[in-house]
Formats: C-alpha cells, sequence, structure tokens
C-alpha cells in the first residue's frame, strides 16, 4: 500500500501559467514569505532547510524573505552561513522551549516570556546579526504591527479596549483597523518592499544593529502572552507587537514569483480575521503565489492528529518531555513533504497542481 501523499501544491492563475510554461527552477524564485502561526511552523522544518540548503543555492538571484512571526524567526535564520545547520538549530531551540508555570498559575507571565524569549534570541542571533543584515542574495524584512491610538503604549486597561475596537473595525473593513495598529516593515539593507502597500497603512524602516533584536522580537510578541516592545531603535515611537496582528499569512500584493511554504493552503490577511472565514480565500494578491502546504488528511496522521499549536503549551504544561516528544515525532514525518517536494522538482508533474 502506497503511503499518504503529504504535500499538496496550489498555485494561483499567473503562478500556473508560469509552471506550465517554464517549470520551476530556483532562478524563478523572486519572493519567499513566512507566516506566523507559532509552532504551526515546524511542520515547515525540512523544507526550510531543502529549500535553502540544496535548491535554492543553485540560483544567484536576489531573493526577498518577508516573515512575520515564527516566519520572521525562520526567515532571519535563512540568512545565516550554514543554513542548514541554522533550522536544526532553530527547530531544537524551539521545540525545547519551556516557560515554567508558577505554581497556583494556569500560565506564565507576558513578562517572563518576553524575557525567557529575549534571552533565546540573543543566544540564537548573538555575534551573528551582521550575517543576516549582509547576506549577498537574501534580503530580510521583518513584519511589526505598531499601535496607534489607545494601544499607542501598553496599558493594563487600555490594550483590551484597544484590541476590541481594533477587532470591530477590521470586521467592518480591514484598512479601518489602521486607527489602531499600522504594518511596520523593518528591512535589511534598506530594501524596498517587495509588495504594494496601498491596503493597509504600511511604514518601512531599515533593519539594523541597534533595532534587530527588539524588531524580531516584537514581530513575535503576541498580545497577552508577551510583552510589546516599545520604542524600537531608529523607528517611529510606540508599541510594538506580532506581525501576524496584521499580516497573519502575509496575504499581500506582491511582485514577481512567489514560493510560499505554508501550513495550510488558506493565507489568511490578519490574526483577526480568523474567525472571518469570507477573508481567507485567495484574492489577486495571490495571482502570482505558488503554496506548498500540508495535506489535510496526512495533517491528521500526525499526532493527536493536528500540527502543533500554542495549545499545545498549556495542553502538557510543565510536562516538557511529553510535549518535546509530540512536536519531535511531528517534525521528524515532515521529512516527506520536502523529500515530495525534492521529488516533484526534479520531474514535475503538472497534474499534482492545485488552484489556489
Amino acid at each position: 500500500m502506497s503511503r499518504l501523499q503529504a504535500l499538496h501544491i496550489y498555485a494561483g492563475p499567473k503562478a500556473l501559467a508560469h509552471l506550465h510554461q517554464n517549470g520551476l527552477a530556483p532562478h524563478h524564485v523572486n519572493v519567499i514569505p513566512a507566516a506566523a502561526g507559532g509552532p504551526k511552523g515546524l511542520i515547515l522544518g525540512a523544507m526550510d532547510r531543502f529549500l535553502f540548503g540544496e535548491w535554492l543555492p543553485r540560483s544567484q538571484q536576489p531573493i526577498d524573505l518577508v516573515g512575520a512571526s515564527i516566519g520572521a524567526w525562520r526567515m532571519a535564520t535563512a540568512c545565516l552561513n550554514q543554513p542548514v545547520q541554522a533550522f536544526e538549530r532553530l527547530e531544537h531551540d524551539y521545540i525545547h522551549q519551556h516557560y515554567e508555570v508558577p505554581a497556583g498559575q494556569k500560565r506564565p507571565s507576558a513578562q517572563q516570556v518576553s524575557d525567557e524569549f529575549g534571552h533565546s534570541l540573543q543566544a540564537f542571533y548573538g555575534g551573528r546579526v551582521d550575517e543576516v543584515l549582509n547576506h549577498p542574495r537574501y534580503r530580510l524584512h521583518v513584519v511589526t504591527s505598531r499601535g496607534r491610538g489607545l494601544l499607542a503604549r501598553e496599558h493594563a486597561l487600555l490594550t483590551p479596549l484597544g484590541y476590541a475596537a481594533a477587532f470591530a473595525l477590521n470586521a467592518a473593513h480591514r484598512p479601518w483597523m489602521g486607527a489602531m495598529l499600522e504594518r511596520v516593515v523593518f528591512s535589511a539593507q534598506a530594501a524596498a518592499l517587495p509588495f504594494e502597500c496601498q491596503d493597509f497603512a504600511t511604514q518601512r524602516m531599515t533593519l539594523n544593529q541597534r533595532n534587530f533584536m527588539q524588531a524580531l522580537q516584537a514581530s513575535c510578541s503576541i498580545p497577552f502572552v508577551l510583552k510589546a516592545i516599545h520604542d524600537i531603535a531608529d523607528a517611529p515611537h510606540g508599541a510594538y507587537w506580532d506581525g501576524g496582528i496584521t499580516d497573519y499569512h502575509l496575504h499581500l500584493n506582491y511582485q514577481g514569483l512567489v514560493l510560499y511554504p505554508h501550513f495550510q493552503q488558506a493565507v489568511v490577511p490578519g490574526w483577526l480575521d480568523k474567525a472571518l472565514t469570507w477573508r481567507h480565500s485567495a484574492s489577486p494578491f495571490l495571482d502570482n503565489t505558488i503554496v506548498l502546504a500540508p495535506n489535510p488528511e496526512w495533517v491528521k496522521t500526525l499526532p493527536n492528529g493536528k500540527l502543533p499549536d500554542r495549545t499545545d503549551f498549556t495542553t502538557y504544561g510543565n510536562d516538557l518531555s511529553a510535549r518535546v516528544a509530540v512536536w519531535q515525532k511531528t517534525t521528524r514525518a515532515s521529512e516527506q513533504l520536502a523529500d515530495e517536494l525534492a521529488q516533484w522538482l526534479d520531474k514535475p508533474d503538472m497534474a499534482r497542481i492545485q488552484r489556489l
């Protein structure tokens, strides 16, 4: 009996036309996005190692890497020397992160998580920021969400009110959420953004030695789970949170051919759109996009019948070894995704491509 196919390939109409006419070669790729989604991103580790360690080095063109939250961590890791080893360390460090729950509490405090996560980033990138900022080919773009109005500073009362207002504004009309939050993208080498910004309030800042750690931690700072990062160096004052709030899956109006390793087919615009299912369909923004995602039926064969997610932290609590065992089993299974991708790239079967 043949094993269940793990990888699904989806393409927007222009990307589909490109594939039929030209196939897919490393030198065709202009942009790689990397979504927010916490532990779900672990399913992409094997594909990251294959793409950045074996496949993309066969080409020489510049590539824009756009990431939010764990996606920003992944794309910054891609810019390190010896990316395969760097991705292996990222997977290990992410799986083994642990925040001891104090006695009498259900979860660690946001301050505790922020402090420990900040130390983890320093340990991971300390002394290596130049590798990320000055990569000869990859131009990193770290997406953050900067608070405005009630969210301009983190506050015990105003922050929940501000996010309630942001949710209401976003539900009515996504651009209206710009009154509460704006997209701020920190770009290495002062690179131009590889997407248009008319969809939402946006600022672009230069990513540098002074603000790298702040910007990366801000991009991963889930509201109420971690503390906001305030007043990032060489950027407008204010509170900065997870880039996934404004751009959960980076559903952006990209320029050039986009190769998107993702953990699902749907590219959801913002974190507050998770429940707004009418916004989960592909739009013309994704016409040039190829999405590589796990088969939902294959996902059901993983431990607990799902991808790793943030609920696992509370499900397993202080039982670190149990969570580590489940997540490691999942990441080992994810090697099938990379194997199938490599096989498809070697002998493309256009019948496998589904419309995005």
